[in-house]
This record gives structure tokens, C-alpha cells and sequence, in this order.
């Protein structure tokens, strides 16, 4: 069903995906947008429980999409240098696929708000109940399972690896 990565030597094991996942602080989500067009749009997220959770508002073109199809793709890039005089770049980065939904539940849309807000302002963690009460009427919580996950890096790094 998912296509399997051409340059293997290149590939990322899971574990090291995850590393790149729980590192990065944002990613682009890629959706079905209107009229079949691709829509991606850059996130915050968390990955937590195997998962990726995002925030939203209730209501706008990611909502929509969500509601249209249930199949997403989420990019992060964990590196990205420039090497000009190499003509290339030592890149490294995640792709994951998988099926997205809205959460419903209100126990578990205030748990997972309170994990994606710990990633960020974990040093104001006795403030996140009030601040998740105060944007809640307004909160969308999404979660995307994930079905299929690689992760690449440059043939330089992956070369540095396997020396190690």
C-alpha cells in the first residue's frame, strides 16, 4: 500500500524516526483540500502514545479537510544544511502517513491539549488548566494514527552512521 524507500542506505531506523519526531517543534500536515487540491499547512504538534496530535480552531479549511478524508501525510525536517560546495545538502527528515480525525471526547481532548502545551511552555505547566479553559470553547483537538512512517538523511550522515 506504501511505497518502500528507494535508497535504503539512506533510510532511518524507527527508533531514530521517533527521536526526529519527538525533537521537532513543527511540521507540515498534508491534506485533501477543496476541490481535490493538496492542502499542507505548517503545525506545531507533539507525538505522544505513538501518535501526533495538533491543535485548531473548531472551524476553517484544515477542519474541513479533516472532515472530507480521513488519509493525511506530516513532514518534519530535523536538519537541513547547505554544503554549496558539495552542490547538495545534509538533510534529515520524517514522513509520516496515516488516517486523521477530530477528537470528540472532552476528557481527552483536555488531556492531549495539556501534552502539546507541556512540549512547549512546560516552565508555566500550574497556568495550562486555566489558559486550556480559557481557549477551549474554541479548541479543536486532532489526531493522526500512524499508518506508515520513514525517515531519511543525506547519504553523508547516513555514511557518518554506519562508520560509527
Amino acid at each position: 500500500m506504501f511505497r518502500e524507500m528507494r535508497r535504503k542506505k539512506q533510510l532511518l531506523s524507527k527508533d531514530a524516526s521517533i527521536e526526529v519526531l519527538e525533537r521537532g517543534t513543527s511540521g507540515v500536515l498534508a491534506l485533501l483540500g477543496d476541490d481535490d487540491y493538496p492542502y499542507a499547512v505548517p503545525l506545531s504538534y507533539v507525538y505522544a502514545d505513538g501518535k501526533i496530535y495538533f491543535h485548531a480552531a473548531k472551524a476553517g479549511h484544515k477542519i474541513d479537510a479533516i472532515q472530507n478524508s480521513s488519509k493525511a501525510s506530516f513532514c518534519v525536517i530535523d536538519q537541513d544544511k547547505i554544503v554549496p560546495e558539495e552542490y547538495t545538502t545534509y538533510f534529515r527528515s520524517v514522513i509520516v502517513f496515516g488516517k486523521i480525525r477530530l477528537l470528540t471526547d472532552e476528557a481527552e481532548i483536555r488531556r492531549m491539549a495539556k501534552v502539546l502545551t507541556m512540549k512547549y511552555s512546560a516552565a508555566y505547566e500550574a497556568d495550562i488548566p486555566r489558559e486550556i479553559d480559557t481557549q477551549f470553547k474554541h479548541l479543536a483537538m486532532i489526531e493522526l494514527e500512524i499508518e506508515h512512517m520513514t525517515g531519511k538523511e543525506a547519504k553523508e550522515l547516513a555514511k557518518n552512521r554506519t562508520e560509527k
